[in-house]
């Protein structure tokens, strides 16, 4: 026959704080995992995340470049590679006036 101790129970465990209290869960549980904090890493100074809108034809249109790149063998295109390359070849003097 088991004996039931009331202390060890889940609703006396959350009932009495313990679950956040000290020697809590964390405590009991995850107190060897913790690691020390470090300073956060200085962010890149060359390069930017930015999120810019294409339309979905635009976006078809360059995903299957990238995949024709990739299928010569060029490992490491992607969208943002492939924009770069064509930023390069722009010619302002040939750009439509109406965008």
């Amino acid at each position: 026959m088991a004996i039931h101790d009331e202390s060890y129970s889940t609703a006396s465990f959350f009932e009495n704080g313990s679950a956040t209290a000290e020697g809590g869960i964390e405590e009991r549980y995850f107190a060897d995992s913790k690691r020390p904090s470090r300073p956060p890493a200085d962010k890149p100074a060359h390069y930017k995340v930015i999120c810019i809108s294409l339309y979905t034809q635009d976006l078809a249109r360059l995903d299957d470049m990238v995949d024709t790149l990739k299928g010569r063998g060029f490992t490491k295109a992607s969208r943002s590679a492939l924009i770069r390359a064509a930023l390069e070849q722009v010619d302002l003097a040939k750009v439509p006036r109406g965008i």
